[in-house]
């Protein structure tokens, strides 16, 4: 199925409606898929559209850490917790903060 959204998803993009929730609904998909890669470019253009958007801060770090790059997930948390503070986002910062934690400590413990 979710092939069919992504799909239909793509057919907006260069349009009107094109913007920073398209983008992450794309990543938010190809997530799903498994497409960590793609999912993770997808959020890259929701953020770069606009800054602000701490769910897009969250879900690039989750899609960057499946995707096997921990520092970029990090620095992605990190900037989310900025953003997500900054509008007063308490749950999704402090969803942020457990998950920097977490690849903190992977970090440590592989020795990267």
């Amino acid at each position: 199925m979710s092939t069919a959204i992504i799909t239909n998803l793509e057919k907006l993009l260069g349009g009107p409606r094109d913007g920073a929730l398209l983008r992450y609904s794309l990543g938010n998909e190809h997530l799903k898929a498994g497409d960590f890669q793609q999912a993770a470019r997808r959020l890259r253009e929701a953020v770069e559209r606009d800054a602000t958007y701490s769910a897009a801060w969250k879900l690039l770090g989750k899609a960057l850490s499946e995707d096997a790059h921990p520092q970029a997930a990090l620095a992605a948390y990190e900037q989310g917790i900025v953003v997500a503070e900054g509008k007063g986002d308490i749950q999704a910062a402090r969803e942020m903060r457990v998950f920097a934690r977490r690849l903190q400590q992977q970090l440590r413990a592989t020795g990267g």
